[in-house]
């Protein structure tokens, strides 16, 4: 008799651990009430391939190789820079280089007469300089920083410019102009806010540095609820 129990009650064992086992499977999966019934987790959506419209249409030619602004461009009459920190880089002097150049560099903005002629300037009347504080930040991601140039026009639009160091050689890698709510660096993205013809909206347009074209490039553009505490950007008297 003895042998019979020890041979008959490991398997009814088993079954139980099996079965509490599957119970709390299904109550991991599904959950339970509280009598220990399952319940469903719910209907799910199925997943739905996009569906393409008018695909007999011939798509738009891409655009030829190139940033389409002349980008990366060295500024012509600055001197290099050997120590490798463009905060070396006298302001003024990229600022008015770049001004200099002009659309021959592909992409420059046109200032009107009375911005050009502050910027020239800006030396003997800096309370009037439209030359925004220069901001340096690394957005190349190299350690090291670039610097950041805003100009304000007349019409309060703002020319941004951001410039690097390519072996001692001031080289301008962006050129965009905004009339922003704001503009922010989040790591390492150039991020800019303007408004919107739609009351509570403001687009949202991020540039990031691409090392194929070493240029800072448009990356996103978003349509999104503008944050009511930003002021708009004053402008520099």
């Amino acid at each position: 008799m003895l042998l019979l129990r020890s041979s008959f009650f490991p398997r009814p064992v088993r079954m139980m651990s099996f079965a509490l086992a599957a119970t709390g499977t299904v109550a991991l999966l599904g959950g339970c009430t509280g009598s220990g019934e399952p319940l469903s987790a719910g209907h799910t959506s199925g997943a739905s391939a996009p569906v393409r419209l008018w695909p007999d249409r011939k798509p738009a030619p891409q655009p030829e190789t190139g940033t389409g602004e002349n980008l990366p461009a060295a500024v012509p009459g600055v001197a290099r820079v050997p120590s490798g920190d463009i905060r070396k880089a006298p302001l003024l002097t990229v600022v008015k280089a770049q001004v200099a150049a002009g659309s021959s560099l592909g992409g420059g903005p046109q200032f009107d007469a009375a911005t050009a002629r502050k910027i020239d300037a800006c030396a003997d009347k800096p309370a009037h300089c439209p030359v925004r504080k220069p901001q340096y930040q690394d957005l190349t991601g190299d350690g090291k920083a670039e610097l950041i140039v805003g100009i304000e026009a007349l019409d309060e639009s703002l020319a941004l410019w951001v410039f690097t160091l390519q072996h001692g050689v001031v080289t301008r890698i962006m050129d965009a102009g905004a009339t922003p709510l704001s503009v922010e660096i989040a790591n390492g993205d150039l991020i800019l806010r303007e408004p919107t013809g739609t009351p509570g909206y403001a687009t949202r347009t991020v540039y990031a540095w691409d090392a194929r074209t070493q240029t800072m490039a448009l990356r996103a553009m978003e349509f999104d609820e503008a944050d009511s505490a930003t002021p708009a950007p004053k402008r520099t008297p």
